[in-house]
């Protein structure tokens, strides 16, 4: 069996490397009220990538992974999370 004759330029996602981040791509973000959050961490439980990061006496999101999903926001129970639409 003979290898097809396929350009290398033919898929370019394939031959170069793309160091795009899971935030680059994001719609909307977290933004955590301070003053609401009790740091219960029913946000970093549920984020499916694991980007809530603990502060002294907060989470917030780590936005360079953070893919906008809202489900930190959906499962805080103080409603401590509010998505926003990212701005350019």
């Amino acid at each position: 069996m003979t290898k097809p004759n396929v350009p290398d330029n033919l898929c370019p996602i394939a031959v170069e490397h793309s160091t795009m981040l899971t935030g680059d791509w994001r719609a909307v973000r977290p933004v955590v009220d301070r003053d609401r959050c009790v740091k219960c961490a029913t946000c970093w439980l549920y984020c499916p990538v694991q980007c809530m990061v603990a502060r002294s006496t907060w989470f917030e999101a780590d936005l360079s992974v953070c893919k906008g999903c809202g489900i930190c926001a959906e499962e805080c129970p103080h409603r401590a999370i509010v998505m926003i639409e990212e701005s350019e």
